[in-house]
C-alpha cells in the first residue's frame, strides 16, 4: 500500500501545481486538513473542504506568479509519506524570484491522505517524521 501512497503524493503535488481542485480533492479524505508551511497564510486550523482549498488556491495565485512546489525526494514511511523539495515562484507585486526549501509529511487513511503538514526547513520535517539526516 505504501508505494501507492507515494504515487498519491506525487499526484497531489501535480494537482496542486495545476491548481486542479477536483483532482486534489479526489486524492484526499473528505475530512482532510492541509497545514501549509507558512503560518499566517491561512487560519491556524488549516485548510479544509472544497471552499477552503479553493480560497487557498486563489490566495496563492493572487500573491504569486507561477508558484510551484517540487517534490524532489518522496519517501515511503508506511502510513506516512515524506516529500522533500523546494518551492519556486515570483512575487506578483514585487517580481522577486523565490526558490526556497520545502518539505511535507502526508498522513494516510483508507488509501487517501487525510493530513498534510508543510515545512520550510528540511531538517525540521525530517525530525517530525522521526528521521535524522
Amino acid at each position: 500500500m505504501s508505494q501507492e501512497n507515494v504515487a498519491i503524493v506525487r499526484a497531489a503535488f501535480d494537482a496542486y501545481n495545476r491548481r486542479d481542485l477536483d483532482a486534489q480533492l479526489e486524492l484526499a479524505t473528505e475530512d482532510y486538513v492541509l497545514l501549509p508551511a507558512v503560518a499566517g497564510s491561512v487560519e491556524t486550523s488549516g485548510i479544509r473542504g472544497r471552499d477552503g482549498l479553493r480560497r487557498y488556491f486563489e490566495m496563492i495565485d493572487e500573491t504569486w506568479e507561477g508558484f510551484r512546489i517540487n517534490a524532489d525526494d518522496v519517501r515511503d514511511l508506511g502510513e506516512r509519506v515524506l516529500a522533500i523539495g523546494h518551492t519556486e515562484g515570483r512575487g506578483r507585486g514585487s517580481g522577486a524570484a523565490v526558490d526556497s526549501p520545502y518539505a511535507a509529511i502526508f498522513d494516510f487513511r483508507d488509501g487517501k491522505w487525510w493530513r498534510a503538514q508543510g515545512y520550510l526547513d528540511h531538517d525540521e520535517a525530517l525530525r517530525a517524521a522521526g528521521l535524522e539526516e
